[in-house]
């Protein structure tokens, strides 16, 4: 069976990892890191390849860490106030715990091409970085680009810096809401 192919197109390394459960409000979610390889092969593919072999165990961190941003992410996106809600505090709680214990210190390495940083030697140590991103862009001025998208099954969150985004970056989304739009006034025009 192939595998889904990862979506790598919502503006950030952490919404990217959200993008990993694709449908996810749906009835037929799509996982797209299954395995241990799987989530191998999307940290290589936004360059946090750890040194050291993914497990199970880091597995399920990955997708710990993908399911507690997801309530931060719609609450950002949506405006919907986060403080009354039980599952975006226990969230936001979980991961000032997690970067508490597992964030590494930030060190910049010249190289020909600019400034790099190291390779992170765990699947934890990635996953760190991608908890800091998310905290980092959740708590700044760029928590405002964030928008999510109206299909139902989909509510994808994503950076639309430019404010030009209806739907997520997903063509199947924006061809639903189209078609669905065009019959809905397709349908007022006869009645």
């Amino acid at each position: 069976m192939t595998p889904i192919p990862f979506r790598l197109d919502t503006g950030a390394t952490w919404l990217n990892l959200l993008a990993t459960r694709g449908s996810a409000f749906g009835k037929h979610p799509q996982e797209r890191i299954p395995t241990p390889e799987r989530l191998q092969e999307w940290l290589a593919a936004v360059e946090l390849s750890p040194t050291a072999a993914v497990t199970a165990e880091d597995l399920e961190l990955a997708i710990r860490l993908r399911e507690t941003l997801r309530p931060l992410a719609l609450s950002a996106a949506t405006g919907e106030a986060a403080a009354t809600d039980v599952a975006v505090s226990d969230a936001a709680l979980w991961l000032i715990a997690f970067l508490r214990d597992n964030d590494d210190p930030l060190i910049l390495e010249p190289a020909a091409s600019g400034l790099t940083r190291p390779a992170p030697t765990t699947a934890t140590a990635a996953l760190a970085r991608i908890a800091r991103e998310a905290a980092t862009h959740l708590t700044g001025p760029e928590r405002h680009a964030l928008k999510t998208c109206p299909e139902s099954d989909c509510r994808g969150v994503f950076a639309d810096p430019d404010d030009r985004r209806r739907w997520c970056p997903s063509p199947a989304c924006a061809t639903r809401g189209r078609v669905r739009a065009h019959r809905a006034r397709k349908a007022a025009h006869q009645g």
